[in-house]
C-alpha cells in the first residue's frame, strides 16, 4: 500500500510542478511555447555534455535501487 501511495504522490508532485511552471511561462513569457518536460531517456544536452554512452549510463543510474551492504 505504501508503494502505491508513494507513486501517486510522485505523480501528483510532477503534475503540480508542471502546472506551476506553465503558469509562470504563460504570465512572464506570453506567446512563447510552453516547456516540454523529459519523458525519460537521455537528452541531447546530456549527450553533448558527457557523450552518448555515458549519458545512457548516468540516466540509468538515477532510477536504480540502492544496493544493501551485506555484513560480511
Amino acid at each position: 500500500m505504501a508503494k502505491e501511495s508513494s507513486k501517486s504522490d510522485i505523480k501528483q508532485d510532477k503534475a503540480m510542478i508542471k502546472a506551476m511552471i506553465h503558469k509562470h511561462e504563460r504570465h512572464d513569457h506570453p506567446g512563447k511555447p510552453l516547456t516540454k518536460f523529459a519523458k525519460g531517456g537521455k537528452t541531447g544536452a546530456q549527450m553533448k555534455a558527457v557523450g552518448r554512452g555515458m549519458a545512457k549510463v548516468m540516466n540509468q543510474r538515477k532510477h536504480m535501487r540502492p544496493v544493501r551492504k551485506m555484513g560480511i
